[in-house]
């Protein structure tokens, strides 16, 4: 997730990015996600697409108890948490510049039973991957990643990665400009792309992607 200064912006539609938190439940818990969009920017605030991405998640057409997962770009820790509420063991990750506040998130949202099934962890995508199994996780998820040209190829080095020929990603995103509909071309090059849910009223897609027999590591 990159990390941008903050402007002030008078938009209304744009306001509740600088409430200084967010809550939301899911999972059967209530939530309080802290906003700090004044010192870090877009990585600090909660965006339509990770409420989509829980929403998703919710319905349950994708099993996550017992499941090894990993959060790109967190943010706010919003998706990792719901994740882990509902059965996983998430790797929720970022930048470092956005670790202690994520960390501060996760330890606030998960109840003590639920502590050890999600760890935070710094990562810079297409950079120090071997500190992160090859292909070990099932499921890796990302909301609102796909914004910045420059990390596309990083990202798609990291997905490839991370995935096995078993790996779900999940993507949740809006279709904002041309690059975005570029970013799915080059992810299709590399992943069997579907798309799996759409939210009207917010604008986000969710795409499911997995690696194709030809793409699989031998």
């Amino acid at each position: 997730m990159a990390l941008v200064p903050y402007v002030e912006n008078p938009l209304p539609a744009l306001s509740k990015l600088h409430n200084l938190s967010a809550q939301f439940r899911f999972a059967n818990h209530d939530l309080r996600l802290a906003q700090d969009w004044k010192r870090l920017g877009v990585a600090a605030v909660v965006w339509d697409a990770a409420v989509v991405m829980c929403m998703y998640l919710e319905l349950g057409k994708l099993e996550l108890k017992g499941k090894e997962a990993i959060e790109l770009g967190a943010g706010t820790g919003l998706v990792g948490i719901v994740a882990a509420l509902l059965g996983a063991r998430v790797t929720i990750t970022d930048r470092d510049p956005a670790l202690d506040f994520l960390s501060a998130n996760v330890k606030a949202n998960l109840p003590p039973d639920s502590q050890g099934s999600a760890v935070v962890s710094e990562l810079t995508w297409g950079e120090g991957l071997e500190r992160y199994p090859a292909g070990g996780y099932d499921l890796v998820l990302g909301a609102d990643i796909v914004y910045l040209e420059d990390t596309f190829e990083p990202l798609l080095q990291t997905l490839e990665h991370l995935c096995s020929d078993t790996t779900v990603v999940l993507l949740a995103c809006k279709i904002r400009y041309k690059r975005d509909t570029n970013f799915l071309s080059m992810l299709k090059q590399r992943f069997t792309v579907e798309e799996v849910y759409y939210d009207k009223q917010r604008d986000i897609h969710v795409y499911k992607s997995w690696r194709p027999p030809a793409k699989r590591d031998l």
